[in-house]
């Protein structure tokens, strides 16, 4: 493995001999980074004894579910697409700090029912090592739920991924963070559709101009764009910056603002204490 440390490949053997040791498993495929990595090493292990379930919803845009399935289909992997059902819970749409506590519980739960009717042992998600030190209420369901995370098992973290995913020709090695988009509301700040549809739409236009990694935090009528700090001198560019402007109003925002922090995962997560995120992963 040229350019890969012997650690890392350490870690990468423990993860093939963790997944042939299951034998057979279905894995929640988003089409990021993780999963995708994870699809592909169990496919090499496993063989046929493996089954992809991408799941379809309001909070993820269209386009990563086509991108998925392209994913999925060029691996030569069995794959369903199922309806994730979370807006239909009041209590993920009021959106509480451990609002991903009821998104992972609604789409395991349901990942559990077609592993059972398959006959699939495990089911799996692409949760990796470092996830661990992050504020992850989705990840108290998938303890409840007996869900495995085989790259957080094997040590593995995401420059890890990356670097592995390019070695096994991965076209996702170097995709960018990708988060469900009811991460761009604040805590408390009811989640729809309409919102929902705004924020994928003012985000693909931001990608449009050649931006790469970028959030558009909702706050009702304001937006407000992070990107990372090398590429906030240039939203400063007079022309570009009337651009986004004009589009973003016809969106529905009335103020379009730039987050001087710059892009960071979990921003939202700022207005929570220690104590609380402690307490909603217990």
């Amino acid at each position: 493995m040229a350019g890969i440390s012997q650690k890392t490949q350490e870690k990468y053997t423990r993860l093939q001999a963790s997944l042939r040791e299951m034998g057979r498993v279905l894995i929640a495929f988003s089409g990021g980074v993780d999963s995708t990595f994870l699809l592909k090493v169990a496919s090499d292990v496993l063989d046929d004894q493996v089954f992809a379930v991408i799941a379809r919803s309001d909070t993820y845009p269209e386009k990563e579910i086509r991108e998925a399935e392209l994913l999925a289909q060029g691996m030569g992997i069995e794959y369903q697409v199922i309806e994730s059902c979370e807006m239909e819970n009041p209590d993920f749409v009021k959106n509480p700090p451990d609002r991903c506590y009821y998104c992972k519980m609604e789409l395991f739960s349901k990942l559990k029912e077609i592993a059972e009717q398959h006959a699939y042992p495990y089911v799996l998600d692409g949760a990796n090592f470092e996830d661990t030190g992050d504020f992850r209420p989705g990840s108290k369901a998938a303890q409840e739920l007996n869900v495995r995370s085989p790259l957080k098992d094997a040590g593995l973290i995401k420059s890890e991924i990356r670097s592995l995913s390019q070695m096994l020709g991965l076209s996702t090695w170097d995709k960018p963070a990708m988060a469900c988009l009811s991460s761009r509301f604040p805590y408390h700040s009811e989640i729809n559709s309409v919102a929902l549809k705004q924020i994928a739409q003012a985000e693909e236009f931001l990608r449009s101009l050649g931006l790469v990694q970028l959030r558009v935090r909702h706050h009702n009528e304001i937006a407000r764009i992070e990107v990372p700090s090398e590429d906030i001198s240039r939203l400063m560019d007079p022309g570009l910056r009337g651009r986004i402007v004009k589009r973003f109003k016809a969106l529905g925002y009335t103020y379009i603002t730039l987050d001087l922090a710059g892009y960071r995962t979990g921003s939202l997560n700022e207005t929570l204490s220690e104590a609380l995120k402690s307490n909603l992963q217990e």
